[in-house]
């Protein structure tokens, strides 16, 4: 998709693992000065390694218009909330998904900006309403659900709460759109659209394995070739982390109910240390 409105001149990324690194590369490369936060010396050097690396494996695709070099000129990275730009177009929250540490991350940087600042969360299942009470103005705030991985991704989900003002909603649009991406627009409810039946899918999938139906693989295949999945429910799986899709089941199976309780499998596998691509096992093995 075609980038067609302008990029924010400001954008704060709260987080600098994956999914934030992601974010402040493609803002970066819509042409936005990027201010990424992520606390402690160690971890703001592998924030910015993670976008410089993003950024050169764009350039070696054909997919930036300007040198990887020129363009990680306009990320920095700060250790504190308290140091994100006042006058920031935007600012996402993209810290895991804990509610009681996103409510604290969100109202700090409230409290940094500016009121015109939107701010809004990368959160992939958790109420945007109940994260907005945790501010002031909680007009300016909403859900941007960014996809993993991010630059190469075409999707934002954009979660309105009831007390989002349009207007913010307008500039979440915008800003989707100047990177090249889709929107789709959701109501604020559990799971959204996308993690609701992504992760229906995905534990039917890690049932099934448990069940002995089938191997990974051929239940990948089915999903794949048969219906056509970019990729299967449990490579899938494997990329997005099993410990993140064990935490959104969970909120699932609290909010609504028994057929999304995570099966014993994908609990066993966590608590073994087998999260996926970032950890080299998962339901496959990863180099």
């Amino acid at each position: 998709m075609t980038a067609t409105a302008p990029a924010p001149a400001v954008v704060g990324v709260i987080g600098g693992g994956r999914m934030g690194a992601g974010i402040a590369q493609s803002y970066a490369t819509a042409g936005s000065a990027v201010t990424v936060v992520e606390s402690g010396a160690a971890a703001a050097a592998a924030a910015l390694d993670r976008v410089a690396t993003g950024l050169a494996r764009a350039a070696e695709r054909g997919r930036l218009s300007d040198p990887a070099e020129a363009v990680l000129t306009r990320v920095s990275v700060v250790e504190s909330v308290d140091a994100l730009p006042a006058g920031a177009d935007l600012v996402v929250e993209a810290v895991p998904e804990d509610p009681a540490l996103k409510a604290r991350v969100l109202a700090a940087a409230e409290r940094a900006v500016d009121a015109r600042t939107v701010l809004a969360s990368n959160t992939s299942s958790l109420s945007v309403t109940e994260l907005a009470a945790a501010l002031t103005r909680p007009g300016r705030f909403l859900g941007m659900h960014f996809f993993n991985p991010v630059p190469a991704s075409d999707l934002v989900e954009i979660v309105v709460a009831p007390g989002t003002d349009p207007a913010t909603v307008e500039a979440a649009l915008e800003w989707t759109r100047c990177l090249g991406k889709k929107d789709v627009v959701v109501k604020d409810s559990p799971g959204f659209a996308s993690s609701r039946l992504g992760v229906a899918l995905g534990l039917e999938a890690i049932r099934m394995v448990e069940e002995g139906v089938a191997a990974p693989e051929a239940i990948d295949d089915a999903m794949h070739l048969g219906y056509k999945h970019p990729m299967g429910p449990l490579r899938l799986t494997d990329l997005v982390g099993l410990d993140v899709r064990l935490a959104i089941a969970e909120h699932l199976h609290r909010t609504l109910g028994e057929r999304f309780a995570p099966p014993a499998l994908l609990r066993e596998k966590v608590a073994r240390g087998e999260l996926g691509r970032k950890s080299g096992q998962g339901f496959y093995t990863w180099q």
